[in-house]
């Protein structure tokens, strides 16, 4: 008995190892963030003040007209997003870049929970992100309705029902993303209101949201990655 217990632990523990192994791999390969996400990082001026606070950074412009804290995509460095922040914020939009466990929003749904009162002078609030990202900031607005105004989904679905949440909801995607899977887009297309607003860019993807590179399994863009940040921040600011 004594020798069959040990052979159980022995194989449990083989493939706790194993498994862990295989975890630590998956999260230690995700996409970093190029050197245009670093410059727009380092970047002082244009009227936008760029702190870092913990696990966010935050892009502060002068005089805010409104308030984004923003969910990085799944198993990219959350600093790919700095230039796309940037311009939001050059726009005059304070946002809140949130850094995730391991990369992935799943892992802290509600990790901007409390953000928003660090800013009390911005009196709207909007929960962004792109891919995982995105789903996991509708999963977390979804649950606090009351402390946001809407939600911005950047390639991306809110697989949790906004209808009455009294939300409003931006959608954007690129017309040759490959990744975002369109039949679940479609399948949660319902859990909108009916008055969201969708936006396709013309010639856009999936990874081009961000500075990181080109994502495995994307289509091929036909406009550039700084055309595609600009696009999306014209649609942000005529949407707020």
């Amino acid at each position: 008995m004594k020798k069959g217990k040990k052979i159980i632990a022995s194989v449990v523990l083989a493939v706790l190892a194993v498994l862990g192994i295989g975890g630590f791999v998956y999260v230690s390969d995700y996409y970093h963030a190029d050197d245009d996400a670093l410059k727009a990082l380092n970047l002082q001026g244009d009227g936008v003040q760029v702190e870092q606070d913990g696990a966010v950074i935050w892009f502060i412009p002068e005089n805010p007209a409104a308030g984004i804290i923003f969910y990085p995509g799944g198993k990219v460095e959350y600093t790919a997003y700095a230039p796309l922040l940037r311009s939001l914020a050059e726009e005059g939009i304070l946002s809140a870049l949130v850094k995730m466990p391991c990369n992935l929003a799943v892992l802290d749904a509600d990790a901007a929970s409390g953000l928003k009162d660090k800013h009390s002078e911005v009196a709207s609030w909007y929960m962004a992100g792109h891919s995982l990202g995105g789903a996991m900031a509708a999963n977390h607005a979804a649950k606090h309705a009351d402390w946001y105004d809407g939600v911005i989904l950047l390639a991306s679905y809110s697989t949790k029902d906004l209808n009455d949440t009294g939300l409003r909801v931006l959608s954007v995607y690129g017309s040759e993303d490959g990744v975002m899977n369109r039949e679940s887009y479609e399948k949660y297309r319902n859990n909108l209101p009916s008055d969201s607003t969708e936006v396709i860019l013309p010639g856009g993807n999936h990874a081009q949201f961000g500075s990181y590179g080109p994502q495995e399994g994307d289509g091929r863009p036909t406009i550039s990655k700084e055309e595609q940040i600009r696009a999306t921040t014209e649609a942000v600011i005529n949407w707020l």
